[in-house]
């Protein structure tokens, strides 16, 4: 969500639907195709990545001078079209996608944890650090800095800006789908699979700030740890609403989120 709107200049109301459709066709994979769930997740992230191509090359290359309201509208637009060609593609029945490691767990700290969520975690830190280094450390993160920055800017330094906006779809739509076939074995594989991780992601956002890469990380992070806590020690029922309280609370006082940066424009 966010290297879309750092590079894009618009909010990706799509980004949920668009990993289910890359679960879908992951799970089509192992399911139909018979390919074991390794090689199915890697190919299906291959398509994904020629999906995010299409969705860049036909859609959003063409809304350069469209007002920014304009664009998160195109994104809704993109969100009604993956969830009408979903399920004539895929079919309306539920799927089921089975877990990497299926079975196996150990106890830390009086707490069961599973194989499979401990692979979860070290593949969400593991992605959250390679996508820091390439940010930080190579040329494509720099053009991608630079053009979140000022896009105008960028070109006039020779950045091909259509390269990062290419990339960056690309890379949404690798991310929505790893997403998709990470939460799928919890649940079934429908049309709602990415909702509540939509819902959570945004909020995510809003808490940690639009503005850096990294602060939606971290309030990603809080979101779910302090989830769980007040589920735990507070209340089962009405944790993930105290929490969401919590948070509008929080933007009230500090609207643009932990590490945001206010903008000031000079006239």
């Amino acid at each position: 969500i966010i290297i879309v709107f750092r590079t894009n200049f618009m909010i990706n109301f799509g980004q949920g639907v668009m990993g289910m459709f890359g679960a879908y066709i992951v799970t089509v994979l192992f399911n139909k195709m018979g390919l074991p769930i390794v090689l199915a997740i890697l190919v299906g992230l291959i398509a994904a990545i020629g999906v995010g191509f299409l969705v860049d090359f036909i859609i959003i290359r063409r809304t350069k001078h469209v007002t920014g309201t304009g664009k998160e509208i195109i994104t809704l637009g993109l969100m009604m079209v993956f969830l009408g060609i979903t399920p004539m593609l895929f079919g309306v029945d539920p799927m089921r996608l089975p877990k990497v490691i299926e079975n196996g767990a150990f106890s830390v700290g009086g707490a069961n944890l599973s194989y499979n969520s401990l692979l979860n975690i070290v593949l969400g830190l593991g992605l959250t650090i390679g996508l820091f280094l390439l940010l930080q450390k190579t040329k494509l993160g720099l053009a991608i800095r630079t053009t979140a920055s000022s896009e105008k800017t960028a070109r006039l330094m020779g950045v091909p800006t259509k390269w990062v906006t290419l990339f960056a779809w690309a890379l949404a739509l690798v991310l929505g789908t790893l997403s998709g076939a990470m939460i799928a074995p919890s649940t079934s594989v429908t049309v709602n699979l990415m909702d509540s991780v939509q819902v959570n992601a945004f909020i995510a956002c809003v808490l940690g700030g639009f503005q850096t890469f990294y602060g939606p990380v971290i309030g990603a992070y809080i979101i779910a740890i302090a989830t769980n806590l007040l589920s735990y020690y507070v209340s089962s029922v009405w944790g993930t609403q105290i929490l969401y309280i919590l948070v509008i609370i929080f933007i009230v006082f500090k609207p643009v989120g932990l590490i945001g940066k206010k903008t000031v424009k000079k006239v």
